[in-house]
C-alpha cells in the first residue's frame, strides 16, 4: 500500500512534519497563529458570496487565479486559529496545478494532529476549506480548458 504522505506536495508534507513535531496541543494552537500572521491580505474586493466557505462558524474566504497552469490562492478568515488553517493550506497548496490539487487526499489533516486539538466543528470547518479549494481548483481547471478551446 503507497504511503499517503507520497502523493503529498513537497509544500504540505513540510507543514504536516511540522505539526508533527509539536506533541503539546497548545504548541499546535500557537503554531497555527503563526502561520496566520504570515497569511497575506486578502483584498475585501474578494471577500464575496462566491468565496465564501460554507459550513464553517466563523467568517472564511477563499479565492483562487490560475496562472501558467498554476493556482494561486488568497484567504481570509475573521478567527485567528481558522485563519492559521487557511494559511496551512495555502502554503502547502499554492503554486501546484489544478491536477496536483484536486490528487491531494485529506487524510493530511489527521496526519497534522489537529483533530484532536481542534473542536469538530473547527476540524470540519478545515475540511470545507479544503474542499472549497479543490473546488476552485477545478473550476480553474475548467475555465483554462475552455480558454484553450475557445
Amino acid at each position: 500500500m503507497p504511503n499517503p504522505s507520497e502523493s503529498r506536495p513537497p509544500a504540505l508534507e513540510k507543514i504536516v512534519q511540522k505539526f508533527q513535531r509539536q506533541s503539546d496541543p497548545k504548541r499546535r494552537y500557537e503554531l497555527l497563529i503563526w502561520f496566520a500572521k504570515r497569511l497575506e491580505v486578502m483584498s475585501d474586493a474578494s471577500k464575496v458570496p462566491e468565496n465564501k466557505v460554507q459550513g464553517c462558524v466563523s467568517q472564511v474566504f477563499i479565492s483562487a487565479t490560475l496562472d501558467e497552469n498554476q493556482v494561486f490562492y488568497t484567504g481570509d478568515s475573521d478567527s485567528q486559529l481558522v485563519k492559521g488553517l487557511v494559511a496551512v493550506l495555502i502554503e502547502g497548496l499554492n503554486g501546484l496545478t489544478p491536477d496536483a490539487i484536486l490528487a491531494v487526499e485529506p487524510n493530511f489533516i489527521q496526519d497534522m494532529g489537529l483533530n484532536a486539538s481542534l473542536t469538530p466543528s473547527r476540524a470540519n470547518g478545515f475540511y470545507n476549506i479544503f474542499q472549497l479549494m479543490k473546488q476552485k481548483a477545478s473550476f480553474c481547471q475548467a475555465a483554462a480548458a475552455a480558454a484553450s478551446n475557445g
